[in-house]
């Protein structure tokens, strides 16, 4: 074992205060680092600042931490199937940035790499560039908070948006497989921004189902090396829920 192997998801989250800002991996409701986030809730944090794809469900995932009224801020590409995120939002009581989802994917990506802004065509000519999108609705529902404009460029004839890199105070993330030492491997869609989470955080938090001692990953198939991971846990196999369940009817041909 290795110094940065932690007890338990307490213990791992351990040090995130009020006010923090946090990366979170995951797409839906798959490859969240849900085990996390209930220790998060435990331990009281609120005033938080998320980036993550969406914002889970109204009692799982990130869902948690915005029902306990514990979340400020999230910049997001989705809404998903959280009716408690919409209300919070809707009702003043929540800032939100909405922002196309290759957009923040890169801004993360952007982040973990030490680029602090990119040029993207995603967004020119919409409130995205041109400013004017509601973060913040007053109480009366008026737009109490707006989106500033960006800056934009022409490229040979296509006109780009500027857009910042993300850097979080934490990130916290979920892996099939980790090592001692940090080295993480991701299954199938669990990929989708979950790397991207944890290059973004300054100190970077891993879930595993599965802890293995170094050499026992092939290096060909570490997805996130361990450079980017300061703290692992081992939580075991994961309770996997399906976002939005949908079947075809008895005796009806699919």
């Amino acid at each position: 074992m290795t110094g940065k192997v932690s007890e338990s998801a307490a213990a791992a989250v351990a040090g995130i205060t009020s006010g923090s800002s946090l990366a979170v991996g995951g797409f839906g409701l798959c490859g969240i680092p849900d085990a996390l986030i209930a220790a998060l809730e435990e331990a009281g944090v609120d005033e938080l600042e998320v980036f993550s794809n969406n914002c889970g469900v109204d009692d799982h995932g990130l869902g948690i931490l915005l029902s306990a009224g514990r979340i400020r801020r999230v910049t997001a590409s989705y809404v998903g199937e959280n009716k408690e995120f919409a209300r919070q939002y809707l009702a003043g009581e929540l800032e939100v940035e909405l922002t196309p989802q290759g957009t923040l994917a890169e801004r993360l990506r952007a982040g973990g790499a030490g680029v602090p802004a990119f040029f993207t065509p995603a967004g020119v000519g919409t409130p995205i560039s041109d400013g004017g999108m509601p973060w913040r609705y007053g109480h009366d529902g008026s737009v109490a908070i707006a989106s500033p404009p960006k800056e934009t460029r022409v490229f040979g004839t296509k006109r780009y948006v500027l857009e910042e890199a993300i850097n979080a105070d934490f990130a916290l993330v979920h892996a099939a497989i980790g090592d001692t030492d940090g080295n993480l491997v991701f299954d199938k869609t669990a990929m989708n921004f979950n790397p991207l989470a944890a290059m973004a955080g300054k100190v970077t938090i891993a879930q595993v189902e599965a802890l293995v001692e170094p050499g026992e990953i092939d290096p060909a198939h570490v997805h996130l090396p361990g450079v980017f991971v300061q703290r692992i846990v081992h939580t075991g196999p994961q309770n996997k829920r399906i976002e939005k369940r949908t079947v075809r009817a008895e005796g009806r041909p699919s």
